[in-house]
Parts: C-alpha cells; sequence; structure tokens
C-alpha cells in the first residue's frame, strides 16, 4: 500500500489496539483507542466486540516486544505472524498449525511502513524470557489474534511494536523501564500522518 492510501485510511478515524494504558499513555487520548488487555485471548474478544459495534477502515495495533534481533527503542512493522505456544506435532501438524484450520503457521497480513524494519511476531500467552527461536523475531502476546480478525473481517492492519526489552533473563527488568516510552515513539511516528 503506498503511503498516501495510507495516509488516507488514518483521516478516517482507525482504531488503536494496546494491551495496556500504559503502551498509550497520554498521547492517544485524541485517538479512536481500545485497550484490549493481555493475551491472545483478551486480544481477540475485545477486538471482535469493538468490530461488531463499529467497524474500524484500519486497525493499528501498538505496542511492546522483545527481541533478540532489533535493539532497545526500536520501533518495528510486523507483517508475519506465528502463534508461537500453538505445538500439535504429536498428532502429526506443523510446528505453530491450529490444526483443520486451512491456515499456514505463518500468518502474513500487514502494512508497511517506510523507514522501519519488517519482522515477524511470534505471538503467545506466555511472558518469554529465554528466547531461542529463529523462526520470528519480536514476541509478544496479542498480535497474531489482532492480525487474524483483521484478516477475517477483511479489515486493513499495521502493527508496530516498540522493543522494550531483549526477550532474555533481563526482559521483566527491561520492559518495565522501557514500556512508558513506546506511547512517544509512536506518537512521533504517527505525527507524519
Amino acid at each position: 500500500m503506498t503511503t498516501a492510501a495510507i495516509q488516507t485510511l488514518f483521516q478516517q478515524k482507525p482504531l488503536f489496539v494496546f494491551a495496556l494504558p500504559s503502551e498509550a499513555a497520554k498521547e492517544f487520548d485524541d485517538y479512536n483507542t481500545l485497550i484490549c488487555g493481555i493475551g491472545k485471548l483478551n486480544a481477540a474478544y475485545h477486538l471482535s466486540k469493538s468490530i461488531l459495534e463499529n467497524k474500524p477502515p484500519l486497525i493499528v495495533n501498538l505496542g511492546s516486544a522483545g527481541s533478540k534481533k532489533f535493539s532497545r527503542g526500536e520501533v518495528i512493522c510486523c507483517t508475519g505472524f506465528i502463534q508461537r505456544d500453538m505445538d500439535v506435532r504429536g498428532l502429526g501438524f506443523q510446528q505453530y498449525e491450529t490444526p483443520l484450520s486451512g491456515q499456514e503457521p505463518l500468518l502474513q497480513y500487514g502494512l508497511t511502513l517506510n523507514g522501519l524494519h519488517k519482522g515477524i511476531c511470534g505471538t503467545g500467552d506466555s511472558f518469554e524470557m529465554a528466547h531461542a527461536n529463529d523462526d520470528y523475531d519480536v514476541i509478544d502476546m496479542e498480535a497474531y489474534a489482532l492480525a487474524y480478525i483483521a484478516m477475517k473481517e477483511k479489515i486493513p492492519f499495521l502493527c508496530l511494536k516498540y522493543i522494550s526489552d531483549g526477550a532474555d533473563g533481563m526482559a521483566a527488568d527491561d520492559w518495565t523501564e522501557q514500556v512508558h516510552n513506546a506511547a512517544a515513539a509512536f506518537k512521533k511516528i504517527f505525527t507524519q500522518y
């Protein structure tokens, strides 16, 4: 999608989805926001409910994430998503594949913004502190569910993750210190649109 097309979508009141109020801070008080809560189930429930009430022209997921590949403080545009905790290989399915869903393990759905690195987001219902997997390079707890619902509802989706920690033994401390910086970093990007 072109920059002009994305600018048009931004002018039509997109829905900005955050897991936590601290990720939005006060920077997004004047925007159409949804705080969905932590985890795939909360994200799926609250986004679905919001879409039923008022289907947005664009869903923008903004949040904090861990990464061993990208630097703390960097904003990454995620266009690929994996359910990192879906593992039914014992029944003959691929790792990350939801059985009988018809969905490939890597969900590729999302817009890109010029100037940002692209990443593959591994979403799961655990706070990862010992990341040792090369299948995904950004770690969060909601994005896969949000991207999947946006795709099913045919709503354009943009996912930006602020790298708050290294998904390692220091992740909890780093996240606590860094999460408040996410909103300011996101706001700086969106002032261009």
